[in-house]
């Protein structure tokens, strides 16, 4: 079972971009972030054409998250994470596909911070440990599943000296991060990549993705029952140099049948 994760920064916008590595990956389960979109106008027409089901939960012009399934619709199991009635952002959505519980998630970015996007931030990813623990008490095969907006290590950016202060790398966040692993939750990427410097974001400017000047904070957490079952873990670099590109990369995981 493939499982990718895309940021696809407007799904309206980059859609010819989303068919075209559609078409070539062919994941089974696709987890999208930053759809920028409301929900009637998510392209449903286009994306069932390419042989997916999907559910959304849009926004307009922000944020946004969906769920495709190759061959039938994903059946939706959450929508929002629980802690917060008040909080309006489509930042995330569950659905059960083929006996896998998959979260997908659009962590704040947090920025500037200190401030109260930074202390939105922190509390958003209080509520995903929280639940995420709620679920690792009901010991399900579940996969938490998305654009975290964190880089954990020193490994995981191009220039660690160059982002100490920002949002998404401040010891706060990394320090949230590391709890949810400490709770028994497996970071895919890194399991299988321990020691490389693997990115799946490229700024547009000042030619990163040329330079490879990347970042890595779109992540697999994988539940312990599934966490034996991971197979390969990897980032389809080339898509993010098409034109009209995600500043992200598709990223997939691939989880043998249990």
């Amino acid at each position: 079972m493939k499982i990718a994760s895309f940021n696809v920064n407007g799904v309206n916008g980059r859609l010819s971009v989303l068919l075209r590595w559609l078409e070539s990956a062919r994941p089974d389960v696709v987890c999208l972030q930053e759809l920028k979109s409301p929900d009637e106008r998510f392209p449903v027409r286009e994306i069932e054409q390419a042989g997916y089901g999907a559910i959304w939960h849009g926004q307009k012009s922000w944020n946004g998250v969906a769920i495709l399934a190759r061959g039938k619709a994903p059946i939706e199991t959450r929508r929002g994470l629980p802690g917060d009635p008040d909080d309006s952002h489509s930042r995330y959505l569950e659905a059960a596909v083929r006996g896998i519980l998959v979260g997908c998630l659009y962590l704040p970015n947090g920025n500037p911070a200190p401030g109260p996007k930074f202390d939105y931030k922190l509390r958003w990813f209080g509520r995903l440990e929280a639940y995420a623990a709620e679920l690792m008490k009901a010991e399900v095969p579940a996969a938490l599943v998305g654009d975290f907006n964190v880089m954990p290590t020193d490994l995981d950016v191009y220039a660690p000296q160059r982002w100490r202060d920002d949002a998404l790398f401040r010891p706060e966040v990394r320090g949230a991060y590391q709890r949810l692993l400490d709770h028994g939750w497996t970071d895919a990427l890194r399991t299988l990549h321990p020691g490389e410097r693997i990115y799946t974001f490229w700024k547009y400017f000042r030619n990163a993705f040329a330079r490879d000047a990347g970042l890595r904070i779109d992540h697999f957490l994988l539940s312990p029952a599934i966490a034996d079952r991971l197979v390969a873990a990897e980032v389809d670099r080339e898509a993010r140099g098409w034109e009209k590109a995600s500043d992200h990369a598709p990223v997939w995981i691939e989880i043998a049948d249990g």
